[in-house]
């Protein structure tokens, strides 16, 4: 009988040690404040299930989860689609490759923060670039520091700026992995663009494509930082998202109770939305 060797287990051990830090530490302390009510000089008292009941039945928490839904919607209905028109449109060989994959990363790498004050100088009315395109050039009344409208404009292309590109890179990875020999196939049989798309491309890059609505999901739901830098959640709180609302519940108002319990209700719709979008994408896969 052969012995199996335990000793890969210590080279995951560090990574184990560096989650328990960095994740599982943190989830208790938030655990542990969601079930109790602080009033400073490290003093706690017993509150149960209290603050979870107060956040579920508070109408600011159902319109901050609305708006946070709606964004996300918009989001992976536009950047989905298309990111995968952009990556059937670029080049599979040649000295352009490389420059299209590079143009496509540039605005991945530029810092969060740093995406949301370009943006909040663009799109101002007065000073801005876009800003004064739109109202000057097109005429439209454009501001989005007084038209709830125009913000939600602003931050959805925003993100569809920041984000398509990652994909964009995603499915440009499934479609190269494609062999030749199933296009070549396909035009020995006459087949249409669109049914090169609908029956080869397209399943051939299912398993990136869970991956790309996967990852946008996640990010998308739990964004903060560039609508809070762009707009700070106004004008009024037309574009506080759940994000922004939980921070200002912990910072602002520094209700610790309350805002644990919104935080693990937030991770917890995460989870949930984000499995079931992976069940429902490798059904097929599991049957």
């Amino acid at each position: 009988m052969k012995t199996e060797n335990q000793k890969a287990w210590f080279f995951v051990l560090p990574v184990l040690i560096l989650v328990a830090f960095n994740a599982l530490i943190p989830m208790m302390t938030v655990v542990n404040y969601s079930v109790q009510e602080t009033f400073g000089n490290n003093q706690f008292f017993w509150e149960g299930l209290t603050w979870f009941e107060q956040i579920l039945r508070s109408e600011r928490f159902h319109a901050a989860l609305g708006r946070q839904f709606l964004f996300t919607g918009l989001i992976l209905a536009i950047e989905v689609p298309l990111g995968i028109a952009i990556a059937l449109s670029m080049p599979r060989s040649g000295p352009w490759v490389p420059v299209c994959l590079v143009l496509m990363a540039l605005p991945m790498l530029i810092p969060w923060n740093v995406v949301g004050a370009m943006w909040n100088i663009f799109a101002l009315p007065d000073i801005g670039l876009l800003g004064y395109f739109v109202n000057h050039t097109l005429g439209i009344d454009y501001d989005m520091t007084q038209n709830p409208l125009a913000a939600w404009v602003t931050i959805i292309t925003m993100d569809v700026w920041h984000w398509t590109s990652l994909v964009v890179l995603l499915s440009y990875a499934g479609l190269v992995s494609i062999p030749d020999a199933y296009y070549q196939a396909a035009k020995i049989d006459g087949a249409s663009n669109w049914s090169v798309f609908r029956y080869i491309q397209l399943p051939k890059m299912k398993n990136v494509l869970t991956i790309a609505i996967l990852l946008r999901f996640m990010d998308s739901f739990n964004i903060y930082t560039e609508p809070f830098v762009l707009t700070g959640g106004g004008p009024g709180n037309s574009t506080t998202l759940l994000s922004i609302d939980l921070v200002k519940i912990a910072l602002g108002q520094f209700d610790l109770g309350p805002a644990a319990a919104m935080s693990l209700i937030y991770f917890a719709i995460t989870l949930f939305v984000s499995w079931l979008f992976y069940t429902l994408m490798t059904k097929d896969d599991l049957n």
